[in-house]
């Protein structure tokens, strides 16, 4: 098996049309040789806890309305030609996702982590739900299959908050600065939200993408 690594934030649109995309090119090719796991990556690490309101957020980070709005209709016009459905008018407020990041780390512990990470990118990008929220959370993650009562504990402890932060911090250090980045077999980095058709040629992504040094 060859194992695939993905940079991602559940809060990152183009995050989610790239599994979608992946998904898809996996189904199709059931003999394939990649084992996935999840990583954290957060979009915006200086996110105050509780978030912040989705339009102040958009419009501060992409200088005004008429931009934010450019940006999100090219991301949802991307998002239809998938017959994916997003519903930003949903959405009212921007998480801080270091809890949702833990998340995914514990449901990784528990072989459950490719289901968990379709039902944040479900809840936020379909739903418009505020996956900050703990009892968000826990609702998340017992339809996943994890504890309820274990992870509202860890939630409301810090409990591996500081492990996070740092594979954020080393992710960064090997030169990883968007996302979703996959890093094929701990070697090739394959940024951006790719085809089916490119993940079909698999051979062809190892030869055309950049190397990158696993011991940065």
């Amino acid at each position: 098996m060859i194992k695939l690594d993905i940079m991602s934030d559940p809060i990152c649109p183009w995050c989610y049309i790239g599994k979608t995309q992946l998904d898809r090119a996996l189904a199709s090719h059931p003999d394939h040789p990649f084992t996935v796991e999840w990583h954290p990556f957060q979009l915006n690490p200086d996110m105050p806890a509780e978030g912040m309101d989705r339009r102040a957020y958009l419009e501060g980070k992409f200088g005004g309305k008429a931009a934010a709005v450019q940006v999100y209709g090219n991301i949802e016009r991307q998002a239809q030609t998938l017959g994916l459905s997003i519903d930003f008018a949903a959405m009212k407020r921007t998480p801080n996702t270091i809890n949702a990041h833990r998340l995914i780390h514990w449901a990784g512990l528990e072989q459950k982590q490719q289901g968990l990470v379709d039902a944040l990118f479900d809840a936020y990008f379909c739903k418009g739900v505020d996956i900050g929220e703990s009892d968000i959370l826990c609702d998340i993650a017992e339809k996943a299959g994890l504890e309820r009562d274990v992870i509202a504990h860890l939630l409301d402890s810090d409990a591996d908050c500081q492990m996070i932060r740092e594979r954020d911090a080393h992710s960064r250090k090997m030169g990883v600065n968007a996302v979703p980045t996959f890093i094929v077999a701990n070697q090739h980095a394959v940024p951006g939200a790719q085809t089916p058709e490119v993940w079909a040629q698999s051979s062809p992504i190892y030869r055309r993408k950049s190397k990158i040094n696993p011991s940065a």
